[in-house]
């Protein structure tokens, strides 16, 4: 795969807040279909980066490039317009809403004709119809009701939820921060294998994670951040997750022969 170009990729990425340094002239690159752990010791600029990917923080310098051409995001919402959706650790979802409501909350869907354009009334079969449709592709078949509140959801299906709506809308690329952090191993196992059915789909995926036993399982390479910026790529398949972790704290040096970058 190192011949081929990245879906997503950043160069010489630059962002200070007051005296600290988040990220350091760090590059970045997803490949088409692959799943991308990314994974660095606590403030290590893991965030940083995400959120520069995803429109939520503005470099200092630095490029980004989707598909090759270069891009500049202004907020989340240029980000999602080029087909990149985000679900961080906090879900960014509203309890009280419908399943189908959190789904398209912030691209809610309107009756046609007059009753939407004038009326602005909301086409809610339509989007009960899209939810339902989404949630039974990735195998949700566990949430029968799309019309009950989110906050009625275990902590699995929420996750599900979300991670649904980034397949649904995310044409491009989907970042996943910590999904499985607050979950059960049950739950997380069910997370695990909805991330495996949306790279089947051909859909790259952001990974950011620190359980290793995860990122062994389902990356295809590991991104490992260092002092704002990366210090290596590896294949899962050559390292132990000893020497991912060793490599992440600066126990080990990276091995540029056997580097997956």
């Amino acid at each position: 795969m190192k011949n081929v170009s990245p879906i997503l990729e950043a160069k010489n990425l630059v962002k200070s807040f007051g005296r600290v340094m988040a990220l350091d002239h760090c590059d970045f690159d997803l490949l088409p279909g692959e799943i991308l752990a990314v994974i660095g010791d606590n403030g290590a600029g893991k965030s940083t980066l995400i959120k520069t990917l995803s429109g939520a923080i503005t470099p200092d310098s630095g490029e980004l490039f989707l598909a090759g051409q270069k891009i500049q995001f202004g907020s989340p919402i240029d980000a999602r317009k080029q087909g990149i959706e985000t679900v961080y650790q906090q879900l960014a979802m509203s309890p009280a809403l419908s399943i189908a409501d959190n789904m398209f909350m912030g691209r809610e869907l309107r009756r046609p004709g007059f009753m939407g354009q004038v009326l602005r009334q909301l086409d809610r079969p339509a989007m009960e119809k899209f939810a339902r449709e989404k949630l039974n592709e990735l195998g949700l078949m566990t949430i029968q009701n799309i019309r009950q509140p989110v906050e009625t959801l275990s902590g699995g299906q929420r996750q599900g939820v979300a991670v649904a709506r980034a397949a649904a809308f995310g044409s491009r690329v989907i970042i996943l921060d910590e999904p499985t952090a607050a979950l059960g191993v049950k739950e997380s196992r069910r997370v695990l294998e909805l991330i495996v059915e949306v790279k089947a789909r051909g859909i790259p995926i952001v990974l950011i994670s620190h359980n290793m036993p995860h990122v062994f399982e389902v990356a295809d390479r590991v991104h490992i951040h260092r002092l704002g910026k990366r210090l290596c790529v590896i294949d899962p398949k050559d390292y132990t997750m000893s020497d991912a972790v060793a490599l992440m704290t600066g126990a080990k040096e990276p091995d540029t022969e056997r580097s997956a970058a």
